[in-house]
Protein backbone atom coordinates (compact mmCIF):
# COMPACT_ATOMS: atom_id res chain seq x y z
CA UNK A 1 0.00 0.00 0.00
CA UNK A 2 1.34 3.39 -1.05
CA UNK A 3 2.18 5.73 1.76
CA UNK A 4 0.21 8.95 1.45
CA UNK A 5 2.21 12.14 1.13
CA UNK A 6 1.37 15.29 3.03
CA UNK A 7 -0.17 16.61 -0.20
CA UNK A 8 -2.57 13.65 -0.31
CA UNK A 9 -3.55 14.22 3.32
CA UNK A 10 -4.09 17.91 2.73
CA UNK A 11 -6.29 17.21 -0.29
CA UNK A 12 -8.39 14.66 1.61
CA UNK A 13 -8.72 17.03 4.58
CA UNK A 14 -9.91 19.80 2.32
CA UNK A 15 -12.41 17.49 0.64
CA UNK A 16 -13.81 16.28 3.97
CA UNK A 17 -14.06 19.86 5.24
CA UNK A 18 -15.88 20.87 2.08
CA UNK A 19 -18.31 17.96 2.34
CA UNK A 20 -18.95 18.77 6.01
CA UNK A 21 -19.63 22.36 5.12
CA UNK A 22 -22.09 21.32 2.41
CA UNK A 23 -23.84 18.98 4.82
CA UNK A 24 -24.22 21.41 7.69
CA UNK A 25 -24.16 24.81 6.03
CA UNK A 26 -27.58 26.17 5.07
CA UNK A 27 -28.50 29.09 2.84
CA UNK A 28 -29.21 32.34 4.70
CA UNK A 29 -31.28 32.53 6.81
CA UNK A 30 -31.18 29.15 8.55
CA UNK A 31 -32.26 30.45 11.97
CA UNK A 32 -34.27 33.27 13.53
CA UNK A 33 -33.21 36.78 12.56
CA UNK A 34 -33.43 39.23 15.45
CA UNK A 35 -34.43 42.79 14.56
CA UNK A 36 -33.93 45.42 17.26
CA UNK A 37 -36.44 48.26 17.28
CA UNK A 38 -35.46 51.36 19.27
CA UNK A 39 -38.19 52.51 21.64
CA UNK A 40 -41.31 50.98 23.07
CA UNK A 41 -44.19 49.26 21.24
CA UNK A 42 -46.38 51.68 19.31
CA UNK A 43 -43.66 53.96 17.95
CA UNK A 44 -43.15 54.54 14.23
CA UNK A 45 -40.40 51.98 13.76
CA UNK A 46 -42.41 49.43 15.75
CA UNK A 47 -45.70 49.92 13.86
CA UNK A 48 -44.02 49.74 10.47
CA UNK A 49 -41.44 47.15 11.48
CA UNK A 50 -43.81 44.47 12.70
CA UNK A 51 -45.79 44.42 9.46
CA UNK A 52 -42.58 44.54 7.44
CA UNK A 53 -40.99 41.65 9.33
CA UNK A 54 -44.08 39.47 8.89
CA UNK A 55 -43.73 39.92 5.14
CA UNK A 56 -40.01 39.22 5.19
CA UNK A 57 -40.59 36.07 7.25
CA UNK A 58 -43.02 34.80 4.63
CA UNK A 59 -40.71 35.71 1.75
CA UNK A 60 -37.61 34.00 3.16
CA UNK A 61 -39.32 31.22 5.09
CA UNK A 62 -37.62 32.09 8.37
CA UNK A 63 -38.84 34.10 11.32
CA UNK A 64 -37.76 37.72 11.66
CA UNK A 65 -38.24 38.49 15.35
CA UNK A 66 -38.91 42.11 16.43
CA UNK A 67 -37.29 43.03 19.75
CA UNK A 68 -38.07 46.39 21.33
CA UNK A 69 -35.07 47.96 23.05
CA UNK A 70 -35.86 51.43 24.42
CA UNK A 71 -33.37 53.80 25.98
CA UNK A 72 -31.28 56.90 25.26
CA UNK A 73 -33.59 58.04 22.48
CA UNK A 74 -32.83 54.96 20.39
CA UNK A 75 -29.07 55.00 20.86
CA UNK A 76 -28.98 51.82 22.98
CA UNK A 77 -30.59 49.63 20.33
CA UNK A 78 -28.60 51.28 17.56
CA UNK A 79 -25.32 50.74 19.39
CA UNK A 80 -26.16 47.09 20.06
CA UNK A 81 -26.62 46.43 16.35
CA UNK A 82 -23.54 48.47 15.39
CA UNK A 83 -21.39 46.09 17.45
CA UNK A 84 -23.18 42.88 16.46
CA UNK A 85 -21.65 40.29 14.15
CA UNK A 86 -22.32 41.37 10.54
CA UNK A 87 -23.85 38.08 9.43
CA UNK A 88 -27.42 39.22 8.80
CA UNK A 89 -28.88 37.69 11.95
CA UNK A 90 -28.96 40.92 13.97
CA UNK A 91 -30.59 43.91 12.30
CA UNK A 92 -31.97 47.31 13.20
CA UNK A 93 -35.30 48.79 12.17
CA UNK A 94 -35.47 52.40 13.22
CA UNK A 95 -35.30 56.08 12.39
CA UNK A 96 -32.17 57.29 10.66
CA UNK A 97 -31.73 60.18 13.09
CA UNK A 98 -29.90 57.88 15.51
CA UNK A 99 -27.22 57.64 12.80
CA UNK A 100 -27.42 61.15 11.35
CA UNK A 101 -28.09 63.36 14.38
CA UNK A 102 -27.15 61.51 17.58
CA UNK A 103 -23.42 61.18 16.74
CA UNK A 104 -23.33 64.93 16.04
CA UNK A 105 -24.81 65.92 19.40
CA UNK A 106 -23.03 63.43 21.64
CA UNK A 107 -19.31 62.79 21.31
CA UNK A 108 -19.71 59.55 23.25
CA UNK A 109 -22.15 57.94 20.82
CA UNK A 110 -20.56 54.49 20.27
CA UNK A 111 -21.01 54.34 16.50
CA UNK A 112 -21.06 56.48 13.35
CA UNK A 113 -22.88 56.45 10.03
CA UNK A 114 -20.13 54.16 8.73
CA UNK A 115 -21.08 51.51 11.30
CA UNK A 116 -24.16 50.53 9.29
CA UNK A 117 -25.24 49.20 5.92
CA UNK A 118 -28.67 50.50 4.82
CA UNK A 119 -30.91 47.70 3.52
CA UNK A 120 -34.14 49.50 2.59
CA UNK A 121 -36.14 52.58 3.50
CA UNK A 122 -39.54 51.76 4.98
CA UNK A 123 -40.99 55.00 6.32
CA UNK A 124 -40.86 58.78 6.17
CA UNK A 125 -42.34 60.97 8.89
CA UNK A 126 -43.33 64.54 9.37
CA UNK A 127 -43.58 65.56 13.01
CA UNK A 128 -46.88 66.71 14.50
CA UNK A 129 -47.95 68.64 17.59
CA UNK A 130 -50.76 66.99 19.57
CA UNK A 131 -52.86 68.58 22.30
CA UNK A 132 -56.03 67.80 24.16
CA UNK A 133 -59.18 69.14 22.47
CA UNK A 134 -60.19 72.66 23.43
CA UNK A 135 -56.76 73.57 24.76
CA UNK A 136 -54.51 74.85 21.98
CA UNK A 137 -55.94 75.32 18.49
CA UNK A 138 -52.77 76.49 16.76
CA UNK A 139 -49.10 77.34 17.26
CA UNK A 140 -49.94 80.91 18.24
CA UNK A 141 -51.99 79.57 21.17
CA UNK A 142 -49.01 77.49 22.36
CA UNK A 143 -46.65 80.43 22.17
CA UNK A 144 -49.03 82.77 23.96
CA UNK A 145 -49.70 80.22 26.71
CA UNK A 146 -46.04 79.40 27.39
CA UNK A 147 -45.14 83.09 27.57
CA UNK A 148 -47.81 83.78 30.19
CA UNK A 149 -47.46 80.65 32.33
CA UNK A 150 -44.72 80.76 34.98
CA UNK A 151 -42.14 78.20 33.96
CA UNK A 152 -43.70 77.70 30.54
CA UNK A 153 -45.58 74.79 28.98
CA UNK A 154 -44.31 71.22 29.25
CA UNK A 155 -44.14 69.15 26.08
CA UNK A 156 -43.09 65.56 25.47
CA UNK A 157 -40.82 64.06 22.83
CA UNK A 158 -39.11 60.68 22.24
CA UNK A 159 -35.93 62.12 23.71
CA UNK A 160 -33.26 64.81 23.64
CA UNK A 161 -31.88 65.27 20.16
CA UNK A 162 -34.79 63.42 18.53
CA UNK A 163 -36.39 65.00 15.48
CA UNK A 164 -39.48 66.17 17.45
CA UNK A 165 -37.14 67.78 19.99
CA UNK A 166 -35.11 69.48 17.28
CA UNK A 167 -38.31 70.80 15.70
CA UNK A 168 -39.36 72.40 18.99
CA UNK A 169 -35.91 73.85 19.68
CA UNK A 170 -35.98 75.53 16.28
CA UNK A 171 -39.54 76.77 16.81
CA UNK A 172 -38.61 78.11 20.25
CA UNK A 173 -35.72 80.10 18.80
CA UNK A 174 -37.79 81.58 15.98
CA UNK A 175 -40.75 82.40 18.23
CA UNK A 176 -38.53 83.58 21.11
CA UNK A 177 -40.57 81.44 23.47
CA UNK A 178 -39.42 78.94 26.09
CA UNK A 179 -40.92 75.47 26.44
CA UNK A 180 -39.91 72.66 28.82
CA UNK A 181 -39.00 69.40 27.15
CA UNK A 182 -39.92 66.08 28.80
CA UNK A 183 -38.20 62.98 27.41
CA UNK A 184 -39.96 59.65 26.98
CA UNK A 185 -38.69 56.22 25.89
CA UNK A 186 -40.53 56.16 22.57
CA UNK A 187 -42.64 58.19 20.16
CA UNK A 188 -46.01 56.87 21.33
CA UNK A 189 -45.62 58.03 24.95
CA UNK A 190 -45.80 61.79 24.22
CA UNK A 191 -49.16 61.16 22.56
CA UNK A 192 -50.40 58.97 25.41
CA UNK A 193 -49.19 61.30 28.14
CA UNK A 194 -50.79 64.28 26.43
CA UNK A 195 -54.11 62.44 26.31
CA UNK A 196 -53.71 61.56 30.00
CA UNK A 197 -53.08 65.19 30.94
CA UNK A 198 -49.56 64.53 32.24
CA UNK A 199 -48.02 67.10 29.87
CA UNK A 200 -49.42 70.15 28.09
CA UNK A 201 -48.75 68.87 24.59
CA UNK A 202 -46.64 66.38 22.71
CA UNK A 203 -44.57 66.29 19.55
CA UNK A 204 -44.21 62.99 17.76
CA UNK A 205 -43.77 61.43 14.33
CA UNK A 206 -47.05 61.47 12.43
CA UNK A 207 -47.05 57.66 12.24
CA UNK A 208 -47.24 57.41 16.04
CA UNK A 209 -50.08 59.93 16.21
CA UNK A 210 -52.07 58.80 13.18
CA UNK A 211 -54.83 57.08 15.15
CA UNK A 212 -55.17 59.61 17.97
CA UNK A 213 -58.28 61.67 18.65
CA UNK A 214 -56.18 64.52 20.03
CA UNK A 215 -56.14 67.90 18.36
CA UNK A 216 -53.24 68.72 16.05
CA UNK A 217 -52.32 72.42 16.29
CA UNK A 218 -49.59 72.10 13.69
CA UNK A 219 -47.68 69.80 11.37
CA UNK A 220 -43.93 70.28 10.93
CA UNK A 221 -43.98 69.82 7.15
CA UNK A 222 -43.52 71.73 3.92
CA UNK A 223 -47.08 70.90 2.81
CA UNK A 224 -50.29 69.69 4.40
CA UNK A 225 -50.81 65.95 4.49
CA UNK A 226 -53.67 64.95 2.12
CA UNK A 227 -54.94 62.44 4.69
CA UNK A 228 -55.40 65.17 7.33
CA UNK A 229 -56.07 68.24 5.15
CA UNK A 230 -57.49 70.32 8.02
CA UNK A 231 -54.23 70.23 9.99
CA UNK A 232 -52.18 73.33 9.10
CA UNK A 233 -48.42 73.21 8.77
CA UNK A 234 -46.31 75.13 11.24
CA UNK A 235 -44.74 76.90 8.25
CA UNK A 236 -48.02 78.33 7.03
CA UNK A 237 -48.57 79.66 10.55
CA UNK A 238 -45.47 81.78 10.16
CA UNK A 239 -42.68 79.51 11.43
CA UNK A 240 -40.54 77.83 8.76
CA UNK A 241 -39.72 74.63 10.63
CA UNK A 242 -40.03 71.23 8.94
CA UNK A 243 -37.34 68.68 9.90
CA UNK A 244 -37.97 65.33 8.24
CA UNK A 245 -37.50 61.86 9.69
CA UNK A 246 -36.79 58.80 7.56
CA UNK A 247 -36.14 55.26 8.64
CA UNK A 248 -35.82 51.68 7.63
CA UNK A 249 -33.85 48.46 7.94
CA UNK A 250 -30.11 48.42 8.69
CA UNK A 251 -27.42 45.80 9.20
CA UNK A 252 -24.00 46.21 10.79
CA UNK A 253 -21.33 47.28 8.30
CA UNK A 254 -19.45 44.40 6.71
CA UNK A 255 -22.42 42.17 5.93
CA UNK A 256 -21.75 39.73 3.04
CA UNK A 257 -23.08 41.02 -0.28
CA UNK A 258 -25.23 37.95 -0.95
CA UNK A 259 -26.88 38.22 2.47
CA UNK A 260 -27.57 41.91 1.97
CA UNK A 261 -29.10 41.17 -1.43
CA UNK A 262 -31.45 38.59 0.12
CA UNK A 263 -32.51 40.96 2.87
CA UNK A 264 -33.09 43.79 0.43
CA UNK A 265 -35.17 41.60 -1.88
CA UNK A 266 -37.23 40.39 1.08
CA UNK A 267 -37.75 43.92 2.33
CA UNK A 268 -38.92 45.18 -1.05
CA UNK A 269 -41.24 42.19 -1.44
CA UNK A 270 -42.69 42.75 2.05
CA UNK A 271 -43.50 46.37 1.19
CA UNK A 272 -45.56 45.16 -1.79
CA UNK A 273 -47.92 43.07 0.35
CA UNK A 274 -51.50 44.18 0.97
CA UNK A 275 -50.89 44.23 4.72
CA UNK A 276 -47.98 46.64 4.40
CA UNK A 277 -49.80 48.90 1.95
CA UNK A 278 -52.76 49.12 4.31
CA UNK A 279 -50.48 49.95 7.24
CA UNK A 280 -48.76 52.66 5.18
CA UNK A 281 -52.14 54.18 4.37
CA UNK A 282 -53.33 54.04 7.98
CA UNK A 283 -50.13 55.65 9.26
CA UNK A 284 -50.39 58.50 6.74
CA UNK A 285 -47.20 57.69 4.85
CA UNK A 286 -46.47 59.93 1.84
CA UNK A 287 -46.22 58.48 -1.65
CA UNK A 288 -42.40 58.49 -1.70
CA UNK A 289 -41.79 56.97 1.74
CA UNK A 290 -39.89 53.84 0.65
CA UNK A 291 -36.75 52.94 -1.28
CA UNK A 292 -34.13 50.28 -1.97
CA UNK A 293 -30.66 50.28 -0.41
CA UNK A 294 -29.24 52.74 -2.94
CA UNK A 295 -32.04 55.26 -2.47
CA UNK A 296 -31.99 54.80 1.30
CA UNK A 297 -28.24 55.34 1.49
CA UNK A 298 -28.50 58.53 -0.58
CA UNK A 299 -31.34 59.82 1.61
CA UNK A 300 -29.38 59.06 4.79
CA UNK A 301 -26.33 60.94 3.53
CA UNK A 302 -28.50 63.92 2.57
CA UNK A 303 -30.28 63.77 5.92
CA UNK A 304 -26.95 63.82 7.71
CA UNK A 305 -25.94 66.98 5.84
CA UNK A 306 -29.29 68.59 6.63
CA UNK A 307 -29.09 67.64 10.31
CA UNK A 308 -25.53 68.91 10.56
CA UNK A 309 -26.62 72.31 9.21
CA UNK A 310 -29.63 72.40 11.53
CA UNK A 311 -27.71 71.34 14.64
CA UNK A 312 -24.93 73.80 13.90
CA UNK A 313 -27.44 76.63 13.51
CA UNK A 314 -29.05 75.66 16.81
CA UNK A 315 -25.67 75.48 18.55
CA UNK A 316 -26.14 71.77 19.30
CA UNK A 317 -23.49 70.20 17.04
CA UNK A 318 -20.42 68.95 18.89
CA UNK A 319 -18.47 67.45 16.02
Amino acid sequence: MRKRSWKDVAAITALVAGLAGDATGQPFPDRIVEVLIPGTPGNSADIVGRVLLDGMSTYLGQRFLPLNKPGAGGVLATAAVAHAKPDGYTLLHGAAWTLTAAPLTDLHTPYTRASFEPICQTFKNDQVIVARPNTYKNVADLIAATKTRPGGLNYGTPGLGSIPHLAMVELSQIAKAEFNQVSFRGSSEPVQMTAAGQIDFGVAPLTAAASTTLAMPGLFATNRNPSIPDVPTVAEQGFDVAPLSIGGLFSPAGIPADVKDKLEAACIAAMQTDAFKLMAKNTLQPSNFSGDSRVFSMNIDKDMEDKRRLLTSLGMAKR
